[in-house]
C-alpha cells in the first residue's frame, strides 16, 4: 500500500514534470533564447542539462574532473575481462522511478544485482538465513518506521535532535541487535549511527528501499547514464577539466573558470558538493546561513577497496558479508559479469576507512583476509591485484555523499536549498532522496524547473 508521503511525493514529481513541459521563454519573461550554465556534471547536473534542453533552452555544463558522472565511477579493474565495478554510487531501487525511467528513455538494460548477506560477528561467521536480530527487536523497528509518517512537525524536531543510535537505544535496541544495526545502517550513512540524526535515518529508511530490496544496477556500470545522458546533451556543450573560479551576478551571471575561459548567463544551477562550492569566490558573497550550513555540512568517509581474485571461490553470485572487522562490508561487485575471475569490493566507513584508506596494498591485503579468514581461510593466493579509493580524500567532496547529523536536517537543508539571486541550487545533499543517485537526479530536475 503507498504510503501518503510517496503520495505526495508522486503529486510533486507530477507538478516538476509540469513545470518542465512549459514554454521555456515565457519562463523567463524574455524574448531572446535563453542561457543557463550548469556546474558539475554529476547526475544532478547532466539531468538538469537534459531537462532544459528538451524546453529547447541552451545549456552549458561546466565539469571541474576530466570525466562526467561525479560520484558515479564505474572502473574496469581488468581490461582483458571486461570487469567493471563501481567506486561511486552502485545500487539502483526499483522504487527508485525517476532513475529508472530515464534508463527506459536513454535504452539502458539493467541487470539484477540483489545479495545476499553473511555474518562475521566475534569471531564467529554466519552464512545466510542463518543469522538475524530478535524477532522482538524487528517487529518494534518495522512499528516505528510505520509511526514515522504520522509524526507532526514538532515531533519531527524533536527526533532530529537525537542520534540514530541514541534513538534506538530508548527504543529498546541493545546488545547484539544494536551492534547488527549500527554496521548495516551505517553502510547507508558512511558513518557511524551515532553521528547521523535519527530523523534523517528514518526518512532515509522510510523513502529509499532497504538493501533487500536494491536489486539492480546498470548493465555495463552505473556510468553508462551519466554518458548517456551526456550524448543527448551534447559533448560540445559539456565543458571537462572547467573548475570554477568565481561567479558574479547582477541582471545576469558571469563565472570564471581556472582556465580563464569565462561564460555568461541569464540563470545558473549549482550541483556541487559543499566542498566544491566554498572554493567558488562568490560576488555579491553568498547569505550567511548558506554559508554556515555549507561548512557545517560533512560528507560520509568511504572507501572502496577492490580485490581482483583469480577465481571466484565464494561461490554464490550473490554474496555480500557484513563484518565487524576494518573491511566492515565485503560484497561481489562482479556479479553475474562472464569471466573466471571475479572481484570483491570493501567497502568501510568512518574511521575504519581512514585505516583502509592509509594502509598500502600489503596492509589492505592483511585487513581483508582478517575479514574473510573464518568464512573461506587463506585467500591471499587467489589475490591478483587491488585498486583503493578513498572517498574522504576526494579533492572535490571530501567524502561520499552528505550526513545530516542531529539537529541539522531542518536547519541546514532549507538554507542550502534556497536561491540566491540567479543561481539554483541542486545535488543529493538537498533531495528528499538524500545519499542517492535517485536524489541527485530529481533535485536536479526540480532546479530546471524552477528556471
Amino acid at each position: 500500500m503507498a504510503t501518503r508521503r510517496q503520495f505526495v511525493k508522486d503529486g510533486l514529481l507530477s507538478t516538476a514534470g509540469i513545470l518542465l513541459a512549459t514554454d521555456s521563454i515565457s519562463a523567463f519573461g524574455i524574448s531572446a533564447t535563453p542561457k543557463v550554465v550548469i556546474i558539475g556534471a554529476g547526475f544532478s547536473g547532466l539531468a538538469a542539462a537534459y531537462a532544459l534542453q528538451k524546453r529547447g533552452i541552451d545549456v552549458v555544463v561546466l565539469e571541474a574532473r576530466n570525466r562526467v558522472g561525479g560520484r558515479v565511477y564505474t572502473y574496469n579493474i581488468d581490461a582483458k575481462e571486461n570487469l567493471n565495478v563501481e567506486l561511486g554510487g552502485e545500487w539502483i531501487s526499483k522504487s527508485q522511478k525517476r532513475i529508472l525511467g530515464l534508463c527506459d528513455e536513454l535504452g539502458l538494460l539493467l541487470q539484477d544485482n540483489l545479495l545476499q548477506a553473511h555474518l562475521h560477528y566475534k569471531n564467529q561467521y554466519f552464512k545466510p538465513f542463518e543469522w538475524s536480530q530478535g524477532q522482538d527487536w524487528q517487529k518494534k523497528l518495522a512499528k516505528l518506521k510505520m509511526d514515522f509518517v504520522d509524526l507532526t512537525q514538532e515531533d519531527k524536531n524533536e527526533l532530529d535532535k537525537l542520534d540514530w543510535w541514541r534513538y534506538l537505544l530508548n527504543n529498546g535496541c541493545d546488545g547484539r541487535d544494536l551492534d547488527i544495526q549500527n554496521l548495516v545502517d551505517s553502510i547507508d550513512f558512511g558513518e557511524s549511527i551515532r553521528q547521523v540524526s535519527a530523523y534523517a535515518a528514518l526518512q532515509h529508511f522510510t523513502t529509499v528501499a532497504q538493501r533487500k530490496e536494491l536489486p539492480y544496477k546498470i548493465v555495463g556500470g552505473n556510468g553508462k547514464l551519466a554518458d548517456a545522458l551526456a550524448k543527448k546533451i551534447g559533448a560540445e556543450k559539456i565543458k571537462l577539466n572547467h573548475q570554477v573560479l568565481r561567479i558574479e551576478q547582477s541582471n545576469r551571471v558571469k563565472i570564471t573558470c581556472s582556465n580563464g575561459e569565462v561564460f555568461e548567463a541569464d540563470k545558473l544551477i549549482c550541483t556541487t558538493p559543499t566542498q566544491a562550492m566554498k572554493k567558488i569566490e562568490w560576488l555579491p558573497k553568498l547569505p550567511v546561513d548558506k554559508i554556515d550550513a555549507i561548512n557545517e555540512l560533512q560528507y560520509g568517509r568511504v572507501n572502496k577497496n577492490l580485490m581482483l581474485f583469480t577465481n571466484r571461490f565464494w561461490k554464490d553470485e550473490r554474496f555480500d558479508i557484513v563484518t565487524d572487522s576494518t573491511a566492515h562490508f565485503i560484497y561481489h561487485g562482479s556479479k553475474d559479469q562472464k569471466s573466471v575471475k571475479g572481484v570483491l569490493i570493501s567497502y568501510a566507513i568512518g574511521d575504519k576507512a581512514d585505516v583502509v584508506a592509509k594502509q598500502n596494498d600489503t596492509g589492505r591485503a592483511v585487513l581483508m583476509q582478517q575479514a574473510l579468514l573464518p568464512a573461506f581461510g587463506n585467500i591471499r593466493p587467489a589475490l591478483e591485484k587491488q585498486f583503493n579509493y578513498y572517498w574522504g580524500d576526494d579533492e572535490f567532496s571530501k567524502g561520499a555523499y552528505s550526513v545530516y547529523r542531529p539537529g541539522q536536517w531542518f536547519r541546514l537543508r532549507p538554507a542550502l536549498k534556497k536561491a540566491f539571486i540567479n543561481t539554483y541550487f541542486a545535488g543529493e545533499h538537498i533531495a528528499d532522496l538524500q545519499a542517492s543517485m535517485e536524489g541527485a537526479v530529481v533535485s536536479g530536475e526540480e532546479a530546471a524547473a524552477m528556471i
